[in-house]
């Protein structure tokens, strides 16, 4: 739907076209023709005083809504969530590739909450504006549509380097692309580091370690990938990423970090991203089958996004410039978290099994022995506490019509309580 304005503008200039266009004409006829004398009460006068009336009470309806959209801002100015306020000192210029997805944009919150100046890129691939909109506009924050396949030129001080698909659906989708993003939307992203001198996060992944041998998962760990896969696209990249992070950091002393993040749950999550926590909250909350790929013994260990988002702060600001685990430790099997969702949300499911995936991790838990060490980082927010808030945020999605009434609640929102 078009604003008022614009279509009052639209029309001034057809209207104001036409009157020009008859004077010509009306011009040509009468030197064309000397015997013919326009009368006053022909009908291409009173179009003219037809037109003439009808752009002047246009002009007023214009006028009009410029004066009621000064006092509507005047009177409703947007709320944004109260900011830290930080010196000039203290205060960072940080991008955020991937910045509207579904961990960059809690990372977001965090660091506008802090007092930082924020800028996010993204292609809005799987991110989504909606994600961020709380904090357009806001005078430390600024959303750049912007493919990281290409260059990009600005002056920040540090980067959280996110950008790329992150679940099977996504990136099987266009596989190629997830390459491209991953090696040269890195190598553009390390670039930028290098030529302004700014620290960069990159958000790696378990599946570097593909389906482990080793169990749990510890950073020295090489992996065991299978490297034409239909996951390869993926592992393969943040693989190669790794490689040109510590490439670009041997050879252009660029300060790196490597966070390898393991399976995260939240808000914000894509309703249709295919991960297993989306995929059971939604089936359990439609009370329909909720499908097991294999026998739903294969375990998965889940973090909530808030103990993520934690984890890559302390990372991006502990001197450590080696790979680290970011994930929680408590491992349970497929089968048992369909039940636990079933029993959360009150559905009458039933569990449907289908035949296993290709290249399926049967085990995924972290060793975060290292996090401890270095970054004196766990995660803190208990299962069943943050899986009631991912619940609640899919049953409000779900509940809202055609996504018109649209509600981006404050960032305190999805915070939970701390537990030890």
């Amino acid at each position: 739907m078009f604003h008022p304005k614009f279509v009052g503008y639209f029309l001034i200039l057809t209207l104001s076209s036409s009157f020009v266009v008859y004077h010509l004409l009306a011009d040509t006829s009468t030197h064309s023709d000397k015997n013919i004398s326009p009368s006053p009460t022909s009908t291409g006068e009173k179009t003219i005083k037809r037109l003439e009336k009808r752009l002047a009470e246009l002009e007023t309806m214009i006028y009009n809504q410029h004066i009621l959209d000064q006092d509507n801002s005047q009177q409703c100015p947007k709320k944004y969530p109260d900011v830290k306020f930080l010196n000039y000192q203290d205060r960072k210029r940080i991008l955020i590739t991937g910045g509207a997805g579904f961990v960059g944009s809690h990372l977001v919150d965090k660091l506008m909450l802090e007092g930082h100046e924020v800028i996010v890129a993204d292609n809005f691939f799987t991110g989504r504006k909606r994600n961020v909109e709380h904090w357009v506009n806001h005078e430390n924050f600024e959303l750049l549509n912007h493919d990281i396949v290409n260059p990009l030129y600005i002056e920040v001080d540090e980067i959280y380097h996110l950008a790329s698909p992150a679940s099977p659906p996504h990136y099987m989708f266009n596989p190629v692309k997830t390459i491209k993003t991953n090696t040269m939307g890195t190598i553009n992203i390390l670039g930028l580091a290098k030529r302004v001198r700014a620290k960069m996060l990159l958000a790696s992944t378990s599946e570097v370690y593909g389906d482990p041998e080793e169990h749990p998962q510890t950073e020295s760990y090489w992996g065991h990938v299978n490297p034409i896969g239909p996951r390869a696209c993926y592992d393969e990249g943040k693989r190669v990423a790794e490689t040109l992070s510590y490439s670009y950091a041997k050879q252009s002393n660029v300060d790196v970090r490597v966070a390898r993040i393991f399976n995260t749950y939240g808000p914000r999550m894509h309703m249709n991203d295919g991960r297993v926590v989306s995929n059971f909250i939604l089936q359990a909350l439609k009370d329909e089958p909720i499908t097991i790929y294999g026998d739903g013994e294969q375990t998965r260990s889940f973090q909530y996004v808030q103990d993520l988002v934690e984890g890559l702060v302390l990372l991006m600001n502990s001197n450590y410039t080696k790979p680290v685990n970011i994930g929680n430790p408590n491992e349970r099997t497929i089968k048992q978290f369909a039940e636990l969702i079933r029993k959360k949300v009150g559905s009458k499911s039933k569990i449907d099994y289908l035949p296993a995936v290709e290249d399926d991790p049967q085990r995924r838990r972290p060793d975060i022995s290292l996090a401890k060490r270095v970054l004196e980082w766990k995660p803190v927010v208990m299962f069943e506490d943050g899986i009631q808030k991912t619940i609640e945020y899919f049953r409000n999605e779900l509940s809202r019509s055609h996504h018109l009434d649209r509600n981006i609640p404050h960032p305190d929102t999805y915070t939970v309580t701390y537990s030890s």
